[in-house]
């Protein structure tokens, strides 16, 4: 294998590890927003509560 196949698998697997990290990154931002959304509803929940239900939309929301 040569210098430039060689680079293009490393690339490939970087970039591969970057989007999977992300994508943790951006369900728990998600998740944190959905939080903060829920401050403004007139039914109180508790954080644990409101973590719980949001995680199932979200979850639901990608099926």
């Amino acid at each position: 294998m040569n210098i430039k196949n060689f680079l293009i698998v490393i690339f490939i697997v970087v970039g591969l590890y970057v989007v999977l990290d992300f994508r943790d990154h951006n369900f728990k931002r998600a998740i944190d927003a959905c939080v903060a959304g829920s401050q403004k509803l007139e039914q109180p929940m508790t954080i644990e509560e409101v973590k719980k239900f949001c995680k199932e939309q979200i979850l639901a929301k990608n099926k």
